[in-house]
């Protein structure tokens, strides 16, 4: 594989620099001391300009080429998952309960390492604007940046993202020319009724049948409401009715969930329909119900123009045979779906090989691909803004 030569003598640096991270995790927004590590990388790699503080712990940096031109955006995630590691690396999370279970070290050294690369060479027009993000699993630190006015500020033309992916080659990239990643939505419903003595259920109103009621129900909107040749996945993942003794009936029971689509009108239809079912339900048993409906991460839709070009880019780097720009859509979702909605760009997907898979709490980087990573962004920059 063609990895540039420079990234290549400095690839051990770039494994030193993903160990520390990945031993240092942060959550959220609270990216603060990786920010901090970022910023100070920058700053000895010479960049232009660097910002920090956005988002709460954002950092933006510039890098300046030859005459002018438009700026291309290039952007990393770096926070962590609350997850307790098992993957027995020497370079194992030294915080308890926090993980880098994504690769989000790994994005972000490969960002790192291109921002090296295009601050020493500078063979492009215009700018480069490398974009180190918090809080992508919890909180939405993409749109926090674009609220924020980064892609104004910095006069952003176009963006792009690259994330590693378990289970496919090492080396091979991997993305389409539309949806690739879903919108998220989540739900609670609190159910109430009236407890009392599991013996005698004719005097209580047990919100327990309405709960399983509506988590039966739920499937139905996929079976009844959508299309069967539309993706949609409505998934029930939590039912807590209190448990205090096997004779009680509770008062209360709560359930809820999470809704994955692509579509605007069934992502529409699956909130009405959520909320009929319960009122539905306060009617069947004799419940009242309290519905909570968060619209979450749009859905990660990338340009057709910018994912051909990143496609080419990717073959010059990988080689054609490498590069599958059929990646079905998956029920996933990414904040980056925010900067997609800003700017056309695309997000692509970076092989690391058979590894645990992400979110898993053996799962570890593979430092293998964070030179293959940077080689591809740098180069996007340099053809995609020649001098």
């Amino acid at each position: 594989m063609p990895v540039i030569n420079r990234i290549a003598e400095f690839a051990d640096e770039m494994s030193a620099w993903r160990h520390y991270l990945h031993q240092h995790p942060e959550l959220s927004f609270d990216c603060h001391k990786t920010a901090k590590f970022v910023a100070e990388r920058l700053r000895t790699f010479g960049v232009d300009e660097v910002h920090e503080g956005i988002a709460i712990s954002g950092v933006v940096a510039l890098v300046s080429g030859q005459g002018d031109g438009p700026t291309i955006g290039l952007r990393a995630d770096m926070d962590a998952l609350p997850l307790n590691e098992i993957s027995g690396a020497e370079w194992a999370s030294k915080i308890s309960g926090k993980m880098h279970a994504c690769g989000h070290d790994g994005h972000t050294t490969m960002l790192l390492g291109a921002a090296r690369y295009l601050a020493e060479t500078r063979n492009f027009r215009g700018r480069v604007a490398l974009i180190f993000q918090p809080a992508e699993e919890f909180g939405g630190g993409g749109e926090a940046m674009v609220s924020e006015g980064i892609m104004e500020r910095f006069n952003i033309s176009q963006v792009y993202a690259l994330h590693n992916a378990p289970g496919f080659d090492v080396g091979t990239i991997h993305t389409n020319t539309g949806p690739i990643m879903a919108a998220v939505d989540e739900f609670t419903v609190t159910f109430s009724g009236v407890g009392g003595h599991a013996a005698y259920p004719n005097n209580t109103v047990d919100p327990i049948i309405a709960v399983t009621a509506f988590a039966d129900g739920c499937q139905t909107i996929i079976s009844r409401n959508c299309p069967p040749t539309s993706p949609l996945v409505v998934s029930v993942t939590r039912i807590d009715a209190g448990g205090t003794a096997l004779n009680i009936i509770p008062q209360t029971a709560l359930v809820g969930g999470t809704v994955r689509s692509f579509d605007p009108e069934l992502r529409e239809m699956c909130e009405v329909r959520i909320r009929e079912l319960v009122e539905g339900l306060n009617l069947a048993f004799g419940v009242t119900a309290k519905v909570h409906y968060d619209r979450g991460y749009p859905p990660t839709v990338n340009h057709p123009e910018q994912t051909a070009f990143a496609a080419k880019v990717a073959k010059e780097i990988v080689g054609s045979e490498r590069v599958d720009l059929s990646f079905p859509a998956e029920m996933g979702a990414e904040d980056f779906s925010y900067m997609l909605e800003a700017r056309p760009g695309a997000y692509l997907f970076l092989g690391q090989g058979d590894t645990p898979m992400c979110h898993h709490p053996a799962y570890d980087f593979n430092d293998d691909i964070a030179p293959i990573g940077a080689s591809f962004f740098a180069r996007l920059v340099e053809r995609a803004q020649p001098v």
